[in-house]
C-alpha cells in the first residue's frame, strides 16, 4: 500500500518538475551546472510589471522648488515640466542631498510612451497607489540655518509645521494614516523638528543612522544613493586600467565627524606617510570637487569610512569614477541591496580592522590585480543606477528608488488593514 502510495506521489513530482522546465519557471542548469553561469554577465533589472501610479500633491513653491533660487520662488504656479527650473550647476555639495528634486521631476517628466518606467504621475487621487508629498526638505535644512540657534531655522521648522497641518486635513493621508505616502529625508537632519510625526509613511533616507528604531526601518522605508558631486567617469577605456592608476588608495575629505565618523581621524594616523596612499583632510569647495574627481580616476581603491552617519556621497563619487570602494563600518545600509550585491565591486572591512595598523594597507597590496579587474568592469555596468537625470531614463537612480517604493507598499496595505480592525465603521455608528 505504501509502495504504491509512494510510487504514485514520485510520478506526480516528476509531472510538475516537466511541467515547470517546460513552461521555463525551473532552470535546472543553476543547480546542476552552476560553473556554466557566467558572473561576467551584467543583470537586468526590468521594469517589475505596470509602473506605479502615483499622486503627487500640488504644494506651493515655497516647499519645493521656491528655495532653489528667487526666479524660482516667484515662478508662476503651478509647476510643469515645461516651468520646471534645472538643478543649478554651482550648488556644490548640496547637490548630494538632491534625490527629492529627482523624485519630483521624474513624476513631472510626461514621456514620449516608449520608456520603462517605474512610475507614472496620476491626476486622480482615487486611482493612486501611493502618494508624493514635493518637500524639499534636506534643501529646507540646507538653506535655513544648520545652527539650531540662527534666526532662519525658524523658516524651515514653520515649512515643515505648515506641511503637516496640510497632509492632517488630507483625505487621503488620513485613510492609510499616511502609510502609503512617500516623504524624501536624504539629509540626516531633515525635518528635523517634527520627523517623528510622519514616522508611519515611507521615507526615503540615505541611512538610518540619525533615525531611532521605533521610526524608521528596512521593512517600511526606502535607502536612497546620496547624489553624486564628482563627474561621471564616461571614457575609462584604458587598455590596463589596474596600472593606469598609480595611487592604492585614495580619500579625501573632512576628518572632523561625528559618533562612528571619529575614525576618520584615526585613520589619518595610520595612513599618513605611506607612499602609494593619498590621505588628505579638505572640505568640499569647487576646485576640491575637480580634485576629488582626477584623484578617484587615478586610484584604484577608494577608501570609504563612516562620516557622521554610516553612509556618505564618496561611495557614490566612487562608484561613477570606477574606483573600487573599501567600505569601513559594522552597520551601513546599502541602496537597492536587494538587487545589487556590493560584494561584486566593493571590499569591505570592519572598523576593528580597519584600526590595525598595516592591516588595511596590507590586504589591499595583496589583492589580485584580476579580481580587481573584475570589479572595474562591474562598477562600469551598474554605476548607471546611480545616476541622477532628468528626463530619467531607465534603470537608473529614480527608476531604481520608485522599484523601491513599490516593494514597500505591501507592508504598507497589511498595516492600512490591521489599523482598520478597531475602527467602527460609518453604518454602525449611524444604527447606534
Amino acid at each position: 500500500m505504501y509502495g504504491k502510495a509512494a510510487i504514485c506521489l514520485s510520478f506526480v513530482i516528476l509531472f510538475l518538475i516537466s511541467c515547470s522546465i517546460y513552461v521555463g519557471t525551473v532552470d535546472l542548469r543553476s543547480y546542476f551546472f552552476p560553473l556554466l553561469q557566467s558572473p561576467q554577465v551584467p543583470r537586468s533589472f526590468c521594469a517589475s510589471g505596470p509602473p506605479l501610479r502615483v499622486y503627487m500633491y500640488d504644494l506651493p513653491r515655497k516647499f519645493h522648488v521656491g528655495m532653489m533660487d528667487r526666479r524660482s520662488f516667484e515662478g508662476p504656479a503651478p509647476v510643469t515640466a515645461d516651468n520646471f527650473p534645472p538643478w543649478p550647476s554651482n550648488s556644490g555639495i548640496k547637490k548630494q542631498h538632491s534625490v527629492e528634486y529627482w523624485l519630483m521631476a521624474s513624476l513631472l517628466y510626461g514621456g514620449n510612451g516608449n520608456e520603462d518606467r517605474e512610475a507614472v504621475r496620476v491626476s486622480d487621487p482615487e486611482s493612486a497607489e501611493a502618494f508624493f508629498v514635493p518637500f524639499f526638505s534636506s534643501l529646507s535644512f540646507n538653506t535655513h540655518g544648520h545652527n539650531m540657534t540662527d534666526p532662519e531655522t525658524e523658516v524651515d521648522r514653520r515649512l515643515q509645521v505648515e506641511l503637516l497641518e496640510f497632509l492632517r486635513k488630507s483625505k487621503y493621508y488620513q485613510r492609510s494614516g499616511g502609510r502609503d505616502h512617500v516623504i524624501p529625508m536624504t539629509h540626516p537632519n531633515a525635518f528635523r523638528f517634527l520627523r517623528q510625526e510622519l514616522n508611519a509613511s515611507i521615507l526615503i533616507v540615505v541611512d538610518f543612522g540619525r533615525y531611532p528604531k521605533t521610526m524608521s526601518s528596512l521593512s517600511k522605508d526606502v535607502v536612497a544613493p546620496y547624489v553624486h558631486v564628482v563627474d561621471s567617469f564616461t571614457d575609462d577605456d584604458a587598455l590596463d586600467p589596474y596600472e593606469s592608476r598609480t595611487t592604492l588608495l585614495f580619500f579625501r575629505g573632512n576628518t572632523v565627524r561625528k559618533d562612528q565618523g571619529k575614525i576618520r581621524i584615526k585613520l589619518a594616523k595610520i595612513l599618513s606617510g605611506i607612499d602609494d596612499v593619498h590621505y588628505e583632510k579638505t572640505v568640499a569647495t569647487p576646485k576640491n570637487i575637480i580634485m576629488s574627481t582626477e584623484g578617484m580616476r587615478s586610484s584604484k581603491f577608494c577608501l570609504h569610512p563612516a562620516g557622521d552617519t554610516p553612509s556618505s556621497c564618496r561611495l557614490f563619487d566612487a562608484i561613477v569614477s570606477h574606483c573600487v570602494p573599501v567600505i569601513v563600518s559594522d552597520k551601513i545600509e546599502l541602496p537597492y541591496e536587494d538587487e545589487i550585491d556590493y560584494s561584486e565591486f566593493s571590499i569591505f572591512f570592519s572598523m576593528k580592522e580597519a584600526l590595525e595598523p598595516g592591516y588595511l594597507v596590507n590586504q589591499l597590496r595583496q589583492f589580485p590585480k584580476d579580481r580587481w579587474v573584475e570589479m572595474w568592469k562591474q562598477l562600469k555596468n551598474i554605476s548607471h543606477h546611480f545616476e541622477f537625470q532628468y528626463p530619467p531614463k531607465k534603470e537608473d537612480g529614480v527608476n531604481m528608488l520608485w522599484r523601491q517604493v513599490k516593494r514597500k507598499l505591501p507592508w504598507a496595505q497589511l498595516a492600512i488593514h490591521r489599523s482598520r480592525r478597531l475602527k467602527v465603521p460609518d453604518w454602525w455608528q449611524r444604527r447606534r
